[in-house]
């Protein structure tokens, strides 16, 4: 008699809501500039400032905080238009996400920057690298992004390192113990998007295996990673 197959357990990519507000926000010295910025508002030094940091350094959790106390609207790079700046600008203040070499519209830029100046409106622009960095064919959009104050995020510390890989895993809703979150922490690039990618990664696999996250289980995915 054929021996019974038993079926594999399949795992689902499902979407997992990750708290951006104030009070999940894991504060450390490699954050302590961006924090600052967003509490002092509105007392900034400029009415446009820009927020760098590299992927999954808090970016964007930042700026929806500030968007949640400032009733900011947001958007991103790629998709503001000139001819969008006046509604985007609707409420006084806007955050414009992901700047890039060559991935906005330099005179929706320019118009945007023109408008808030006129209007006395506030923007928070954030990009992995400072202004500087990009390529600007329009001479007076690159004197105006000069202008502008920047504050930069770090790479995270230990401390704050192993307390995001712990906020991931509570995200997913997943238990980990101490010996895990270490493994972790001594194992991958010292920073929040490496971090995130092992957590997903894990929480993947220990449902696909029917397994628990384990020390044991985060050592093979990633020695086979």
């Amino acid at each position: 008699m054929a021996g019974r197959v038993h079926p594999r357990q399949l795992a689902f990519s499902l979407p997992h809501a990750e708290s951006l507000s104030r009070d999940n926000f894991l504060e450390g010295p490699a954050n302590a500039a961006g924090l600052a910025l967003i509490d002092g508002w509105p007392e900034w030094p400029n009415r446009i400032m820009w927020l760098a940091g590299p992927e999954g350094s808090g970016k964007s959790h930042l700026a929806a905080i500030w968007a949640e106390e400032a009733g900011a609207r947001s958007t991103t790079a790629n998709a503001l238009t000139a001819a969008g700046v006046p509604a985007a600008l609707a409420t006084g203040a806007l955050v414009v996400e992901d700047l890039e070499a060559k991935n906005f519209e330099e005179r929706a830029l320019f118009h945007l920057m023109n408008l808030a100046r006129e209007d006395g409106a506030y923007v928070l622009l954030t990009g992995r690298d400072a202004p500087s960095s990009l390529e600007i064919e329009l001479r007076d959009l690159r004197s105006r992004l000069r202008a502008v104050p920047v504050v930069a995020l770090l790479p995270p510390d230990d401390q704050l390192f192993r307390g995001l890989i712990v906020k991931f895993c509570t995200d997913r809703q997943l238990t980990v113990d101490e010996s895990v979150v270490g493994y972790l922490a001594t194992r991958l690039e010292r920073s929040s998007a490496a971090a995130r990618q092992a957590v997903e990664l894990l929480d993947s696999e220990a449902l696909r295996l029917g397994r628990p996250v384990t020390r044991a289980l985060a050592a093979e995915l990633l020695r086979d990673a």
